[in-house]
């Protein structure tokens, strides 16, 4: 992937540094770059590469797209990244010769990267994913067989994780070759857990094409096959497919199944901690932002119990960010189509400020802005600012 080096934003650096009422030293320090290196950029001599701009952008808590000039786009880095995602897809099962790092560099690594796709980080993912995908199936090539199910294992992970970022950005053929490469992996890591995770993400191919009722179908397979004991990882694993089945039910407009399903998941969260299997969050909390997201779907006399929810509950700072602003991207759908516009637009803005990336990428909040931005001509200078950050009516 080319080095992309940002001129110019210097002086949008030091006024956010000063509006979080930060030093230079403070900053320098949170984001893990030189303080002279500071120095320079805020005086204009010399640019900010794609890597410190995120840098900086997380250390002061906002989302790199503020500190650019307009006509430059963060998330142009991660198109750029896509041919080498697709060149790995190309070969591997026949990985060219490359590093092959011992098991505890490539298990750090790929918690990285699992905690950057929690976090909705898609640039910093599309950073590693190409290079960590090629090094993890040149090592499970040449594994043992007593290392190789591990291997598999980190596979299937960073598979998820550079999924996540072609999904969202809207390659599709890309996003369905990296979950082939998924199931690959998956059979090759020896462990029923796994091949639940690969059915669940799978299921964002019925999400894409509409194919609601076939994508349920699917799931309920993959619950008749998950493990059945009482670890707390079986749990969160049919909890989590109980989950997704009870979404995908409501929008095939199978309300029973949906209600069903969602049973089946409050029963299963309130036997775990709120917690992560391969990269999913399960348990009670992540279940009731499913509540929300079925209440939706269903619509109708249905939104307000989505309301209520929203009014008795809010999502804790312990859930990842992704499925925090999931929550807010949700609600704010409720609220629009509820007549409450107001409403609506801070949800999605709350969204934004929780996880921008996600939040620019979804697909709702470009169609509710579009909706919102037609709705509230008087707000039109702050609706259009927030259309224009999520390209509104792209594909809304």
């Amino acid at each position: 992937m080319p080095r992309i080096v940002y001129r110019g934003v210097g002086t949008r650096i030091a006024y956010e540094r000063r509006i979080a009422s930060r030093t230079q030293e403070q900053l320098a320090e949170r984001a893990g770059v030189a303080l002279g290196t500071i120095r320079k950029i805020e005086r204009g001599e010399r640019g900010v590469s794609d890597a410190v701009l995120d840098a900086i952008a997380e250390a002061l808590d906002i989302d790199p797209a503020r500190l650019l000039p307009n006509r430059e786009r963060p998330d142009d880095r991660v198109h750029q990244a896509m041919p080498g995602l697709a060149a790995v897809l190309a070969q591997y099962d026949e990985p060219e010769d490359g590093p092959c790092r011992r098991l505890p560099a490539l298990r750090e690594d790929v918690a990285a990267l699992v905690a950057h796709r929690l976090s909705a980080r898609y640039r910093s993912i599309s950073r590693v994913a190409p290079g960590l995908l090629a090094e993890l199936c040149r090592v499970v090539s040449t594994a043992g067989p007593d290392d190789r199910p591990e291997v598999a294992r980190l596979l299937v992970k960073t598979c998820r994780a550079a999924d996540a970022v072609a999904y969202k950005h809207g390659a599709r053929d890309l996003s369905a070759r990296l979950l082939d490469l998924m199931r690959w992996a998956a059979e090759q890591a020896e462990d029923a857990i796994v091949n639940a995770t690969v059915a669940y993400v799978r299921t964002e191919l019925h999400f894409a094409a509409r194919t609601h009722a076939v994508g349920l179908r699917a799931l309920e397979r993959a619950l008749d096959q998950a493990p059945r004991h009482d670890v707390p990882e079986a749990v969160a694993t049919r909890g989590a497919l109980h989950m997704r089945a009870a979404v995908l039910a409501s929008r095939a407009g199978d309300g029973d199944s949906a209600e069903a399903h969602l049973h089946d998941a409050r029963a299963l969260g309130d036997r775990v901690r709120e917690d992560t299997y391969q990269g999913t969050a399960f348990g009670p909390d992540s279940v009731r932002v499913h509540e929300v997201s079925v209440a939706v779907s269903r619509g109708g006399e249905h939104l307000g119990r989505a309301l209520q929810l929203a009014r008795e509950w809010k999502p804790p700072l312990e859930l990842p960010a992704e499925r925090r602003s999931g929550f807010y991207i949700e609600l704010g759908r409720a609220q629009l189509w509820s007549g409450r516009p107001d409403a609506a637009f801070e949800s999605l803005k709350v969204a934004r400020r929780i996880a921008p990336q996600h939040a620019r990428e979804h697909r709702w909040v470009r169609e509710d802005a579009a909706t919102l931005r037609r709705l509230k001509r008087a707000d039109a200078e702050s609706l259009s600012h927030f259309a224009e950050w999520c390209h509104a009516g792209v594909d809304a």
